[in-house]
């Protein structure tokens, strides 16, 4: 088993899990298109969801997106990974209108805070029109009266793309 020398506590070592896991994952995913063999287009099949790939309700991916990226900007204060991983999991429009809404805030727009949650735990929604929401509940502080906000987070069906974040 792999020992972190620097790592202090589990939360620690979450942390520096997810964050190996998520840059293995984007790691995976760019090398992937490299080692396909080529196809001709009589044996060609058609390309699958992003959704059905990962076999994963779509509420399931947004956890997965905001762990991830929860552990990126503790770990880096909004590096490199925190921007691949929204590049992954976001669509492009998406990121477009969190970089005007960031510029006008000066906040961080996947979280709607300037700074990192606690704790986020997700919880899945209604579903229609090819889109599934779901809401996502931050931890901003701990003891006997935590503080906390939500967002709706509405996920595309067919692409399995995060395409909308709200308060």
């Amino acid at each position: 088993m792999l020992q972190l020398r620097n790592a202090q506590g589990p939360r620690a070592r979450r942390l520096i899990g997810r964050t190996l896991l998520a840059s293995a994952l984007l790691t995976a995913v760019a090398a992937l298109p490299a080692a396909a063999a080529p196809q001709t287009p009589a044996t060609a099949a058609a390309p699958a969801p992003a959704r059905g790939e990962t076999g994963a309700p779509a509420y399931q991916q947004v956890a997965h997106f905001y762990g991830a990226y929860i552990d990126a900007v503790t770990a880096e204060n909004g590096g490199r990974l925190a921007t691949d991983l929204r590049n992954f999991y976001l669509t492009r429009q998406l990121c477009e209108q969190l970089n005007t809404w960031e510029q006008r805030n000066h906040a961080d727009g996947v979280l709607r805070a300037q700074n990192t949650p606690l704790a986020f735990r997700v919880t899945p929604g209604d579903s229609a029109a090819g889109h599934t929401w779901s809401t996502v509940r931050l931890t901003w502080s701990t003891g006997k009266h935590p503080t906390y906000s939500y967002l709706t987070v509405r996920s595309d069906l067919h692409t399995g793309k995060i395409s909308g974040i709200g308060d």
